[in-house]
């Protein structure tokens, strides 16, 4: 989690929104993203996807059974989606979000009939810390 914290900081510094991702294997972190929306002039630029795309690549593969995810932020629905197709072992995200999120909240993608691979998920680790990066980022642009 603290490769994602290190992203989603970077990103920030960037003037994106703060979020982070790294994916794990067998210990060893595969990929690591902070999000680059408005960089890329991608919408679909966020942490997660870019994190996906890097260890499939690296892995050689776009399976990435047995990696876990970790992410600053709970994923969007697109990010889920994502995330399912990949077949990720494991999500752990740190803080929740209630608007966006398609995890615990919003959709609840993996609990859908329709969701072809469901990880097991784990949130709220370090979200006090995740949810001021977030609010000090926002604060800072109002």
């Amino acid at each position: 989690m603290s490769v994602a914290f290190a992203r989603a900081r970077e990103a920030a510094e960037l003037g994106e929104v703060p979020v982070g991702a790294a994916i794990v294997l067998g210990g060893e972190i595969v990929a690591s993203a902070g999000n680059r929306t408005l960089i890329d002039r991608d919408p679909t630029a966020h942490a997660e996807m870019l994190a996906i795309r890097e260890a499939a690549r690296v892995l050689g593969s776009e399976r990435l059974i047995g990696c876990d995810l970790y992410v600053t932020l709970e994923p969007c629905a697109m990010c889920a989606g994502a995330i399912s197709f990949g077949r990720l072992r494991r999500v752990y995200f740190a803080a929740a979000d209630p608007k966006g999120g398609a995890v615990e909240h919003g959709p609840r993608f993996f609990a859908q009939a329709t969701c072809h691979h469901a990880p097991d998920v784990y949130g709220g680790i370090r979200e006090a810390e995740a949810a001021e990066l977030l609010r000090g980022f926002f604060k800072e642009r109002r």
